[in-house]
């Protein structure tokens, strides 16, 4: 049956099975208050509330625990949402009886029970689906030891439904030491809080103003029922008390407590960023990948940089590469496992017939975690794998696993296949430098180092209403250094960043493929221009040889405030047009390359400025290849006419205004040969 076949079942038999409660609980106690007889006994509600509580447990696990989104903030705001909707339908119940004074109708005890067993239903709803949301939260980045802790707690919840649904006598202290060990295992699960770390300082904020309001509901919710049910004792015991329900109690003590510590730890968790070091290990990880392409002298150090960088980061608890050279004796790679235990997996997949996963085909399966599950002699329950590629063929296959079900995430997904391009790109050039060694297919090299390194300049900029922007760059080799780039950063925020490498070629190339994944992996954290720089100088300090350096600027647009922020690294002045003046300056703020100082004192050499700015003003970046680049007797090309360029052309539009500066650039010069990169970047505000 389909999850949304179960899904449409479940709520129906909850409603059934709610009506059912409510009519016989009612039929019940209006024997008890007139006399007649019913014919309903009195084990009837509790079964047919028991049985609404496990079709409202099916319902929310399949709609909640069974959905794809991972994404924190949404769970808690469908835990959010739920009690909102509850609350407000017990606030218009409590508006009745409000409405209707001290009329007979509000004293009547059978009205009285009927809301209080729509209440309980309501609570009832809202804690199943919280507990739910709890459970994605608590078994994000999973163990095994958690999973079955978890599962002996869920299965206890639930077996104590029997001591309700079921006369069974029970001796008063074995069922008080039943719910002791129900609190106490809630506690225990509730110090699992991994998926804090993966929040940023935003979503906290907005994760503390949820859980706080869930709080707030749960208290609510035992107010009323707890008073509800103290008015109608007083009348008649013959009622469904829920004080006597150990489910719902055992239920919001541990929602409860949950929420606590979570809103503890989101608290105290507020001045770290815990994901921003997570994404800096991730950032590390792929500049050894990318320093690879220097510093090891062959292909199988970059397997095995490949196994244990991409192991640490999705923290698989085995993982194996098998090099395709030669399929009948295949060569492996592996970390926690050995060559028979691949061959049973490998078999075990080819015997289901299951396509997609080793193979990568392009009837790639859905849910691939799950095809361990029925896999003999083995521990592993969830697998990934990615295929490393070199020039579009695959060249081997990275295999990563867990020994707990639906292990892996879209998350880590993403990461890998970054690792396994970087990888294939890193064995690609070892070849092409093993050919030019020769001195056989030296031209081909470069054309492929070209490729890598145009793919990652931007194919178009970020775009806005307040500003157009335009980029031009042109090596002075078959590869060069330079790089610029946009980022939106959010809907009022754009990023900008231009670089220069020092050096020439293939090694500055590379590092400016270094310089771009600390761009993407930075900007996306908001941060200051200045912190920008210093966590940036952190990150390449460790992979840049000692003699390489990058010169950097970089700029947060903000639309919103019609202001903008920077930083300069060691990097070329930016000029900048201001229309209302009718000139041209330079901002001449202080700045140190990035890899020149590698210690905690960089930032003291980092200047932030801001500006705020208006329609026709103009912010032109640039590289040092273009005010240095020189004419026939020796003269530079300068600041003095690079400025002369920007005013006449002031009133253009910013593409017009490119192609004017590199028209005349190649003027003065008087060839198309150039001995630096050229790179600009041109801002023009509307």
């Amino acid at each position: 049956m389909s999850s949304k076949a179960i899904i449409r079942l479940s709520a129906i038999v909850a409603g059934v099975s709610w009506l059912g409660t409510v009519f016989t609980a009612l039929s019940i106690l209006f024997s008890k208050t007139t006399g007649i007889n019913q014919g309903v006994g009195d084990e009837v509600p509790p079964v047919l509330f028991s049985l609404f509580i496990l079709s409202l447990f099916t319902f929310y696990k399949y709609r909640i625990e069974k959905a794809e989104s991972i994404n924190f903030v949404d769970l808690l705001w469908k835990v959010f949402v739920t009690g909102l909707i509850a609350t407000i339908v017990s606030l218009l119940f409590q508006l009745v009886l409000n409405m209707l004074g001290n009329t007979k109708l509000a004293q009547n005890l059978i009205f009285l029970d009927f809301i209080y067993l729509s209440n309980l239903g309501l609570v009832a709803a809202f804690l199943i689906s919280t507990f739910i949301v709890w459970k994605r939260l608590i078994l994000y980045q999973k163990s095994r030891f958690l999973l079955t802790t978890w599962k002996i707690f869920e299965y206890s919840l639930l077996i104590s439904l029997v001591f309700n649904a079921l006369p069974i006598p029970t001796i008063t202290y074995v069922k008080d030491i039943y719910a002791g060990l129900l609190v106490l295992m809630g506690m225990f699960l509730s110090a699992n809080m991994k998926w804090v770390a993966y929040l940023n300082f935003k979503q906290k904020w907005k994760s503390i103003l949820l859980i706080a309001l869930a709080m707030f509901y749960l208290g609510y919710f035992s107010f009323t029922l707890l008073g509800a049910a103290e008015d109608i004792s007083e009348q008649t015991v013959d009622f469904l008390d829920f004080r006597g329900n150990m489910f719902i109690v055992a239920l919001i003590g541990f929602i409860f407590i949950y929420a606590l510590f979570s809103l503890l730890v989101l608290l105290f968790n507020l001045p770290t960023s815990s994901v921003f070091e997570q994404k800096l290990e991730e950032v590390v990880n792929f500049q050894k990948l990318s320093q690879s392409i220097q510093t090891e002298q062959n292909e199988e150090r970059v397997y095995e940089i490949l196994l244990e960088s991409s192991s640490n980061t999705v923290f698989a608890d085995a993982a194996w590469i098998e090099v395709n050279d030669n399929p009948k004796e295949p060569v492996y790679y592996t970390q926690n496992i050995n060559a028979e235990e691949i061959r049973q997996i490998k078999f075990h997949l080819e015997a289901n017939n299951i396509k997609g996963i080793l193979d990568q085909g392009s009837d790639k399966t859905k849910n691939l975690n799950r095809y361990l599950s029925t896999l003999k002699g083995s521990s592993y329950r969830s697998i990934i794998a990615f295929p490393i590629k070199v020039k579009g063929k695959q060249e081997a296959t990275l295999a990563l696993l867990k020994d707990v079900s639906d292990g892996f995430n879209k998350e880590n997904s993403k990461i890998i296949g970054t690792f396994t391009n970087q990888a294939g790109i890193s064995i690609e050039n070892f070849r092409l430098l093993s050919e030019a060694l020769q001195n056989e297919r030296y031209l081909e090299e470069l054309k492929i180092a070209k490729r890598v390194q145009s793919s990652l300049l931007p194919a178009e900029l970020e775009d806005d209403k307040d500003f157009n922007i335009v980029a031009f760059s042109e090596a002075a080799d078959e590869v060069g250094g330079d790089y610029y780039d946009s980022y939106r950063i959010n809907e009022h925020k754009i990023a900008l960043i231009i670089s220069d490498v020092s050096g020439k070629g293939t090694s500055a190339a590379f590092h400016m493929s270094q310089m771009k994944g600390v761009f993407h992996s930075l900007s996306q954290h908001d941060m200051s221009p200045k912190a920008f720089l210093a966590s940036a100088n952190k990150a390449l300090s460790n992979c840049l040889d000692k003699a390489s350096f990058i010169t950097t600027s970089y700029f947060v647009i903000d639309t919103k405030q019609k202001a903008v922020e920077f930083s300069r690294a060691g990097h070329c002045p930016t000029l900048f047009y201001k229309k209302s003046d009718d000139e041209v300056t330079y901002f001449q703020n202080k700045g140190l390359g990035l890899g020149i100082l590698r210690n905690n004192g960089f930032e003291n050499y980092i200047q932030i400025n801001s500006f705020k700015y208006s329609p026709g003003d103009v912010i032109v970046l640039y590289t040092d290849g273009i005010t240095e680049a020189k004419n026939g007797k020796g003269d530079e090309f300068g600041y003095e006419r690079l400025q002369q360029v920007i005013k006449r052309m002031s009133q253009a539009p910013a593409d017009e205004i490119q192609k004017e500066l590199i028209n005349e650039l190649y003027a003065f010069t008087g060839t198309e040969a150039i001995d630096d990169d050229y790179t600009t970047l041109i801002v023009k505000f509307i």
